[in-house]
């Protein structure tokens, strides 16, 4: 499985960004697809994932209510509409995805074997 990403850029705060990301490949069974962040002397961890069998969701906590995880199946596409950004969701942001995930484990940034390119997400206060 290839992940390209796409999205990302520079926004004041209260703004929104839309990260979306394609995947090459297999996205039958278990397939999951999500958005991992990494900041500065911060731990990764999984802002939103989706599951394609079920459409099963998953949010980090910080964002609930505020960014939303969907698909176009037949795009093979999943886009992560961000709104009402504050500084502290400044990160690089990766799309990620597994072909073998379990509903347990779709917040679990080890678990998810395919990396696409980063892309920075910069808010400003």
């Amino acid at each position: 499985v290839q992940l390209q990403a796409f999205g990302g850029g520079l926004v004041q705060a209260g703004g929104s960004l839309r990260l979306s990301c394609t995947a090459s490949g297999r996205t039958d069974g278990s397939y999951a697809m999500g958005w991992l962040r990494q900041a500065p002397g911060k731990e990764r961890e999984i802002v939103a994932a989706l599951r394609w069998r079920g459409g099963s969701t998953y949010y980090e906590d910080s964002v609930k209510g505020r960014f939303t995880i969907s698909r176009d199946s037949a795009k093979k596409t999943v886009y992560l509409q961000m709104n009402n950004l504050g500084p502290e969701d400044t990160a690089v942001y990766y799309c990620v995805a597994d072909n073998a995930l379990i509903l347990s484990n779709m917040g679990n940034p080890s678990a998810y074997k395919y990396w696409g390119q980063g892309t920075q997400v910069t808010v400003s206060s």
